[in-house]
């Protein structure tokens, strides 16, 4: 290991991941950006990460701990980091070769950035291309209400100056899955400045035990964390304004999800938990959340079948709720 400063440090952690690693440790040695280093945390893996691990020798910084989740992992690499700049890099994610070299341009024309973000290719098991998603054409500015409005957050694209993780005192781990939109919701609120390199920059693998399959605890960790942050005090009054409308579209999301992820009964809770926060008539709410539940499955690919969604025994009893309540 080189005694010299790193620019850049990229921090993987890893659970059980030895299918996938050594594509993920291979991309970043394959950057055409050169001064980094690579922090690999194993979080306690049960499978062959570490044997596998052996033969980059001293290429890497490996670090075992007792399982204990990813928040702790990546706090340990923030910890163990020496560079300006930490990229994150999930195990079984790879990422293009100019990933680095591009993300670190756009901090050299904008040294007021603390975080650059960027697109990804979501792709399967076995690395083929399901889609690029480009959240820019969307979201065209990262400022606090549009990480709230629409969490963009993906750890694997996006670059942090490592003094913002530091003074936010990096991941909660109360949070889990959604402990990285809960550290970006703190440190837009800090004052943090984000910006896109508006590139597709990493390939984000989706299997059955990605973050994105679990859909229970997704979806109560996103709510959780959206509670979390409109119950603090330091909020500006703009902001605040705007839990209303947060809410409501969060929980219509979750709903979605849930109802995607096949939880049809915590589907029903959310939705009714939305209604708390409606901007909405009550006929007009209902027909909003088919709306919403059609747009949002387009956007992901599919399309929803809205009879067989209607005719489900958990909205047959949601529309008899409303019925009630309004």
């Amino acid at each position: 290991m080189s005694d010299r400063t790193p620019q850049v440090s990229v921090v993987i952690p890893a659970y059980n991941c030895a299918a996938y690693i050594c594509q993920a440790v291979d991309s970043v040695l394959h950057q055409t950006y050169k001064d980094w280093e690579i922090i690999v945390v194993d979080d306690g893996s049960r499978d062959d990460t570490r044997l596998i691990l052996q033969q980059y020798g001293d290429r890497i910084r490996y670090i075992h701990q007792q399982n204990q989740g990813v928040s702790i992992a990546r706090n340990r690499g923030i910890e163990l980091a020496r560079g300006e700049f930490i990229a994150f890099l999930d195990a079984d994610d790879y990422f293009f070769p100019n990933k680095i070299a591009a993300q670190i341009a756009v901090f050299a024309a904008q040294p007021n950035l603390g975080i650059v973000h960027s697109g990804w290719r979501q792709v399967n098991s076995t690395g083929e291309p399901i889609k690029d998603v480009k959240p820019w054409q969307k979201v065209p500015k990262l400022n606090l209400e549009m990480w709230l409005r629409w969490k963009p957050v993906l750890p694997s694209a996006m670059v942090f100056r490592r003094h913002w993780l530091e003074r936010a005192g990096g991941f909660d781990p109360r949070f889990p899955p959604a402990e990285d939109t809960d550290l970006v919701l703190r440190l837009a609120l800090m004052g943090c400045e984000a910006d896109w390199l508006q590139q597709v920059t990493v390939c984000y693998r989706q299997h059955e035990q990605s973050a994105m399959y679990k859909g229970l605890p997704q979806a109560k960790s996103l709510a959780a964390v959206t509670d979390n942050f409109f119950a603090r005090p330091e909020l500006p009054d703009q902001i605040r304004l705007l839990e209303k409308q947060i809410k409501y579209s969060t929980f219509v999301w979750i709903a979605w999800y849930l109802h995607r992820t096949g939880h049809a009964v915590e589907m029903v809770e959310f939705l009714q938990r939305s209604w708390n926060y409606t901007p909405y008539l009550p006929v007009e709410t209902v027909i909003n959340w088919a709306d919403c539940f059609a747009e949002f499955s387009h956007e992901a690919g599919d399309e929803l079948d809205a009879d067989l969604l209607a005719q489900s025994p958990e909205w047959q009893q949601l529309m008899q709720w409303t019925m009630l309540i309004s």
